[in-house]
């Protein structure tokens, strides 16, 4: 399978991150994508580490983290959390929980301020893979080639004892009148064998950088809890 671009589905939109600092959208865009594939179970957490340049040219750096998994039967869980400052030695604020279960399409979503939560069933199942860049063995995304994008395959590497294998893709906003050539770099480490991406990173240097790191990785079955609506949420309707 050739590297390429995916099309996000609806379901890949309910992981995309929800963090309360200003960004690019193309730093929003940036996450760790949790496919509903049954017999690869595991249990990780993801390191969330962002710089966001102000205005003034000062650069602010914010931290996150959040937990994950996926059980046999292809059942996810993904939360979000609060950005705090890199300094900072708050816990990250849980301000959503994704649960989704590919047997029977239903998604929910999960308030832990209010403990409420709603669901809605799926028209079509989400991917299987990643949203972003793919491939197997060969770099090459199927972006149309042009002077000023350049892929990288970066080879094979273990990231928490599970094998993935990376790419890098640079595109070059040439220099203008007034303004210096300005590199955007984007890099994946995709893991076949638990079929997520463990590294994504997204670097543009007037906006800042995103680096998700898929940590503490056990390939294990998660407690059956960790996929269900705490006890004690009330159900406030269906989303469409």
């Amino acid at each position: 399978m050739r590297a390429r671009l995916s099309v996000l589905s609806l379901a890949a939109l309910f992981f995309l991150a929800v963090l309360l600092v200003p960004t690019s959208s193309a730093q929003e865009a940036a996450d760790i994508f949790v496919t509903p594939v049954p017999n690869a179970p595991f249990h990780a957490f993801v390191d969330v580490q962002r710089s966001i340049v102000q205005r003034d040219g000062s650069v602010q750096d914010f931290k996150s983290y959040r937990e994950i998994g996926r059980d046999s039967h292809g059942r996810i869980h993904n939360e979000h959390r609060k950005m705090v400052k890199g300094s900072s030695n708050k816990d990250a604020k849980l301000l959503h929980v994704h649960l989704y279960d590919p047997q029977t399409r239903i998604s929910t979503e999960i308030n832990p301020d209010t403990q409420t939560f709603w669901t809605r069933t799926m028209n079509h199942p989400p991917s299987t893979v990643p949203p972003q860049i793919r491939f197997e063995g060969s770099a090459g995304s199927g972006v149309p080639a042009n002077e000023f994008t350049k892929e990288e395959d970066l080879g094979i590497r273990e990231i928490e004892g599970v094998p993935a294998h990376g790419v890098r893709e640079t595109q070059t906003i040439p220099a203008g009148a007034e303004s210096k050539e300005i590199p955007i770099v984007d890099e994946y480490w995709y893991s076949e064998d638990l079929r997520i991406n463990l590294i994504v990173k997204h670097s543009d240097p007037r906006t800042g950088t995103i680096t998700l790191s898929v940590t503490q990785i056990t390939r294990t079955e998660p407690d059956a809890e960790f996929f269900e609506i705490p006890e004690g949420y009330v159900q406030r309707g269906l989303r469409r």
